[in-house]
């Protein structure tokens, strides 16, 4: 391996460590060639995500969208050090670059302010941001032997994290003017999302924290069916995905046994309890 992409993945990782901690104590598992192919995917990922969520106008997100898509075209002739190790990593294992394609998708919706009137209008963005990563994941894990089944439990492992992620987040989302709980859902309840002017989200009849509840359950349905990619996963690789589901799980637990938690911070578990769950994937337990 050359100094320059030996450079590139240590770029990467650098970047992994700091802005998706949640993913890096999985990531980190995994022996040193995969460990850097992870780190590029989730590298890429950051970027993408970073466009959607920044400080420029609707206009020159999209712009920037575009360029990353023209970048993924042609990874061979970027200098840049992230498309250095993706493409690399692409020539080591079978990566579907198309699935950054979809990852693209779902953050112009974020961008075009795309709005989820029925559940499986939801499903279909969470695709897009989180089961497009799971495919990218598996590329670098492998199955052994390969099944065609595997790529679809990586999508629906995905989907029961962007839930989770849904549910943590639904007052900074509401801040920022998102709304991913589903219109069809918050008519259900009979929910109208409001932030009181304490910066709290307001729940005086307790229906929101029923949503969340029914929510939560419907999340877990997602992880039991994403579970079954696990025995295809040799030992490493099924440590360090139980490792990063298993992280969001013990969130999930925590969000549905208080949903309150939510309602006027972003929810988190400390680096010890993140540790924990790492170390028991290793042993091989789930959570």
């Amino acid at each position: 391996m050359s100094d320059t992409i030996q450079d590139a993945y240590a770029q990467c990782e650098s970047i992994t460590r700091e802005q998706a901690r949640n993913f890096y104590y999985g990531i980190r598992l995994l022996p040193t060639g995969k460990r850097n192919a992870l780190c590029a995917v989730y590298a890429l990922a950051r970027i993408v995500d970073d466009i959607g969520d920044g400080e420029l106008d609707a206009e020159a997100k999209l712009a920037g969208l575009a360029e990353v898509r023209r970048s993924l075209s042609d990874l061979d002739r970027s200098a840049d050090p992230v498309y250095v190790a993706v493409a690399d990593a692409a020539r080591r294992f079978p990566i579907p670059l198309g699935a950054f394609d979809e990852l693209l998708d779902g953050v112009e919706m974020d961008v075009t302010g795309r709005q989820y009137v029925r559940f499986d209008d939801l499903v279909e963005y969470c695709r897009c941001v989180a089961g497009s990563v799971g495919r990218l994941c598996l590329g670098v894990f492998g199955t052994r032997p390969p099944d065609p089944r595997a790529a679809t439990y990586a999508d629906e492992l995905g989907i029961a994290l962007q839930q989770t992620n849904i549910l943590r987040d639904i007052r900074e989302d509401l801040l920022n003017g998102r709304t991913y709980l589903p219109k069809g859902d918050l008519e259900r309840f009979g929910v109208e999302l409001v932030v009181d002017e304490t910066g709290r989200l307001a729940d005086p009849d307790g229906r929101l924290t029923a949503l969340i509840h029914d929510s939560a359950a419907r999340a877990r349905q997602w992880y039991s069916q994403g579970d079954r990619l696990v025995p295809f996963l040799d030992r490493r690789s099924a440590a360090s995905c139980t490792a990063m589901s298993g992280i969001y799980r013990r969130l999930l637990d925590r969000i549905d046994d208080d949903p309150s938690q939510v309602f006027d911070k972003r929810l988190s578990l400390t680096g010890w309890q993140k540790a924990a769950v790492a170390a028991r994937s290793l042993a091989g337990l789930s959570r």
